[in-house]
């Protein structure tokens, strides 16, 4: 069963019986967890990078679960969010070399020159040798006491959950409570202020701390996708966009950093060092155009009614205005 045909499962059962945010959460929970315990042996084994990669996304889901669910649960220590962020850091380091090593092979090397090739290459087997070591330290970890007890710690927990008094309130009355104070977090971030032009420098860490919260924001509303109707499941498709084409930028950004800090001279790649801007500019191309909509109060009102009414209610189009730019449908996706 897909990701969120549970949900859609759970809520057709429950017919007219208001399902309760115990019942919900518990479902979100159990099912995050389990995504994550279940790439444990394929992760270990190394064969294929894409069960790490999903690992870290599920850890981070299941860590957007607690946070959202907070109110409602009670979980054991062993199982907090902080164990979860100090899991998907270990996961990550690994993850992100991986990263780096496949886009300096398949995206840049094959662009420039041999003469720059040879420089590069060198940058790419300093990466390799230092895979190994990163691996090392997250075997360690998966199979050591601290994550035995995390994964115990579920195990108990959704086999005799416990919650605080509010859980058993219907979900439907609690949605808006729940998705709006993060749409504000989202909606009042300085990134939003800051032109493609003047991506650079210290605006370079504040957009990449908005795609962070893009992402957040992207895992929080697909927990509650079977409560809302197309335009929301369209705002979510809008904001992986959004986060996808940030995260290309911030991957320049590093990019960088790394080729500076292995000592490498750009200036003697000419050739690698407009590769990188040319991918930097596809990442920011309707940047300017994303973020005028976001600042422009009708659609911001829109995006605050849309979550105010879940279920088949009859919600607000957010269908641009004549004045507004871009869709709400995946302006900046990828492919």
């Amino acid at each position: 069963m897909k990701k969120g045909q549970k949900a859609d499962a759970s809520i057709a059962q429950n017919g007219q019986k208001a399902l309760t945010l115990s019942e919900y959460a518990y479902q979100v929970i159990s099912e995050h967890f389990q995504g994550v315990a279940c790439q444990e042996k394929a992760v270990l084994s190394d064969r294929n990078p894409e069960h790490l990669h999903q690992m870290r996304v599920g850890t981070r889901r299941l860590r957007t679960a607690l946070e959202v669910f907070g109110s409602a649960t009670v979980l054991p220590k062993a199982a907090s969010g902080q164990r979860l962020r100090n899991l998907a850091r270990v996961l990550g380091k690994v993850r992100d070399l991986d990263v780096q090593i496949s886009s300096l092979q398949q995206d840049y090397l094959p662009q420039i020159p041999a003469s720059e090739q040879v420089q590069l290459e060198k940058t790419i087997a300093t990466l390799q040798k230092q895979r190994p070591k990163a691996f090392k330290k997250m075997e360690l970890v998966l199979t050591g006491d601290r994550y035995t007890a995390l994964k115990r710690g579920y195990e108990d927990w959704v086999s005799q959950p416990t919650y605080e008094a509010i859980a058993e309130l219907p979900i439907l009355s609690l949605l808006p409570d729940l998705l709006t104070p993060l749409l504000s977090e989202l909606l009042l971030h300085p990134g939003w202020l800051i032109p493609a032009q003047e991506a650079s420098g210290e605006n370079g860490f504040v957009l990449h701390d908005l795609r962070k919260l893009c992402k957040h924001v992207r895992y929080e509303a697909e927990f509650f996708t079977p409560f809302y109707g197309k335009d929301f499941q369209k705002w979510i498709k809008e904001i992986k966009g959004l986060q996808e084409c940030l995260g290309d930028f911030q991957d320049t950004q590093v990019l960088l950093d790394l080729l500076s800090h292995k000592g490498d001279s750009l200036a003697q790649m000419p050739e690698l060092q407009t590769a990188i801007h040319n991918k930097q500019a596809l990442a920011l191309a309707n940047w300017d155009k994303l973020r005028q909509k976001y600042l422009e109060p009708t659609f911001r009102y829109r995006l605050h009614q849309l979550l105010l009414q879940p279920t088949l209610l009859a919600s607000p189009s957010l269908e641009p205005l004549p004045s507004e730019t871009g869709a709400i449908d995946g302006t900046l996706a990828r492919n």
